[in-house]
């Protein structure tokens, strides 16, 4: 029986995982990303990594943070409404 997760899923909501976490809790397929004031994290398909909007969240968060992000993994500069709203215009496609 195989692992299947929702398109998006907060981490938070299944007990968020410290960012020292083993790659092996993530599904294949998936990356961690963390947003928002709070840092909260996200897993996401890596599908996403080709959508123009999600380019542009990428670009934003070159500019903020250069390559050096401190939660270990990649962090987005922006607020998880707008973070919620740009991918959900993904589902579907």
């Amino acid at each position: 029986m195989g692992f299947r997760l929702p398109a998006i899923r907060r981490a938070s909501s299944f007990k968020a995982r410290q960012a020292s976490s083993k790659s092996e809790d993530m599904p294949k397929g998936y990356f961690a990303v963390y947003v928002g004031e709070k840092q909260n994290r996200f897993v996401i398909p890596i599908s996403y990594l080709s959508q123009p909007s999600f380019q542009d969240l990428l670009s934003q968060a070159e500019e903020e943070f250069g390559y050096d992000h401190p939660m270990g993994g990649l962090t987005i500069p922006c607020s998880e409404d707008v973070f919620q709203h740009t991918i959900s215009c993904f589902k579907g496609q």
